[in-house]
């Protein structure tokens, strides 16, 4: 799909607010409510707004510690790497996972309440997943930087 400077400021306007009136965003980038519409509905139908979301503390419902899992696995068939996914996302736990290149597989974000419940969630249910090889759990220690898409529009 093809972005134009409208659409993009649009979308920078979104991702700050998700729920900026029409208004409010036909404000922002020169637009009146009705083209702002048409173009968030249209780059909703083309997948590039996936959804709209509500960013939530962890913290405040007692989500104290966030842990980052190096896995390696035994195998990499495309069967492997299938069902390793599958199990991983029906962990509530896990907030994101990458497939990545270099010295481990995945690259996977969880979410625990403190240390004596990460060491549940690991025995409980990452571990009984078939076909860990190794893995290493780093501890956020404080978040340095969380950020926006970079989007800039041309024009």
């Amino acid at each position: 799909m093809n972005l134009d400077k409208f659409d993009l400021a649009i979308l920078q306007v979104l991702q700050r607010n998700a729920r900026a009136s029409l208004a409010e965003i036909g404000a922002a980038v020169g637009l009146s409510s009705t083209p702002c519409w048409n173009r968030i509905k249209r780059m909703e139908g083309a997948g590039v707004i996936r959804g709209y979301t509500v960013d939530i503390d962890p913290a405040s419902l007692g989500f104290m510690d966030t842990v980052i899992v190096h896995v390696t696995l035994e195998s990499h068939s495309d069967e492997t790497l299938y069902e390793f996914g599958k199990a991983l996302s029906a962990i509530p736990e896990v907030l994101e996972a990458f497939l990545v290149s270099g010295d481990y597989d995945y690259y996977i974000r969880i979410a625990v309440r403190d240390t004596r419940d990460y060491e549940r969630m690991l025995r409980e249910q990452l571990y009984r997943i078939p076909g860990i090889r190794h893995s290493k759990s780093c501890f956020v220690l404080r978040r340095l930087k969380e950020t926006l898409l970079p989007i800039a529009h041309s024009g």
